[in-house]
């Protein structure tokens, strides 16, 4: 079974190891052309995954028509690309390819899901979801790590499971694809807000309000949007709602950490060499949001910070004066 994967970036690279150690082979297309020469001459790629040796099974490639033309492609550029990539290769899948989603976000200018943006250029191609709580430099390490692989099929989740599963990188299957990207997506957004609120120096009854808080939102969302309320709860959901709002290490805690104390976001994002999936994402869910009529005011303060040049303390305390009520 061949692999081939779209994003050279941390997270591409670290799931390229991953798939090389259960076995297959594997062919990662990265935009850089630096990129592909340290990754097939040196076996490195030390702009995003420094330190960490590629397996000989695994090979680069510029090439965006070689790399979907294999058994499986997995899809892991930055959200907002996604419509981009398809459009560009929706004539050179292979007729027998299954295509897994391993993007996190909601298309910004649509408020769609990315599955929906597939769906709409390629119907015929069954769209699989990897989501879960994982930093790739854990996971490219080795270290244990589970993830959730959702189809709309529960049998070809299964043997995509199967495909991938390593003793150090367990995946589970699932049929709730739309459960699992909305844990993905979300998960960004409320990690901008826990960041926001450690960098104001809110204390850590702040951070676990907002991550339970958050966690309703989330779970709203996924209800309005016909998810399964259980895949929220779940690795793809409150695991990844949990590793992503408590460590530095996650792009999007990072962002708010800094705009808590006092950076501008335009200066967060011209100083950033990857992608914090949040600050898109949180405009297109408030769209989403707005269309189904779910309330999203964590979501919402985030966006207002986020693009609307909104004062933070202002936005916080017109979030805690928001009238009390019952929790469920």
């Amino acid at each position: 079974m061949k692999v081939g994967i779209i994003g050279a970036g941390a997270w591409g690279s670290a799931l390229a190891i991953a798939v090389a150690r259960a076995g297959r082979e594997v062919l990662l297309r990265a935009h850089e052309s630096d990129v592909v020469e340290f990754i097939n001459n040196k076996q490195i790629n030390p702009e995003f995954l420094p330190g960490i040796t590629f397996p000989d099974s695994v090979r680069s490639t510029s090439s965006l028509s070689e790399t979907v033309n294999q058994d499986i492609v997995l899809l892991v550029t930055p959200a907002q690309f996604v419509r981009e990539i398809i459009m560009a290769t929706k004539n050179q899948f292979g007729r027998e390819t299954k295509l897994i989603l391993c993007s996190k976000g909601i298309e910004q200018k649509s408020g769609k899901l990315l599955s929906e943006v597939i769906e709409d250029i390629v119907p015929e191609i069954p769209v699989a979801i990897l989501s879960g709580p994982t930093f790739a430099h854990e996971v490219a390490r080795g270290l244990p790590a589970a993830v959730t692989i959702a189809s709309k099929n529960l049998d070809t989740a299964k043997k995509l499971v199967n495909e991938f599963g390593t003793p150090t990188f367990r995946p589970y299957a699932s049929n709730d694809i739309i459960g699992a990207q909305i844990g993905g997506a979300v998960k960004n957004v409320i990690a901008i807000a826990c960041g926001i609120a450690k960098g104001k120096n809110f204390g850590e009854n702040a951070r676990a309000a907002i991550i339970s808080r958050g966690l309703s939102e989330m779970v709203r969302f996924g209800i309005a949007l016909k998810a399964d309320p259980s895949t929220l709860m779940g690795l793809s959901g409150l695991g990844d709602l949990t590793l992503t709002c408590t460590s530095e290490s996650s792009r999007n805690y990072s962002v708010g950490l800094k705009l808590g104390r006092g950076v501008k976001v335009n200066e967060i994002l011209a100083n950033q060499k990857s992608v914090a999936e949040g600050i898109y994402t949180a405009k297109a869910i408030c769209i989403r949001g707005k269309e189904l009529g779910v309330e999203l005011p964590i979501c919402s303060g985030v966006n207002e910070i986020l693009h609307n040049k909104a004062n933070i303390d202002k936005t916080v305390s017109q979030i805690l004066s928001r009238p009390l009520r019952s929790e469920t």
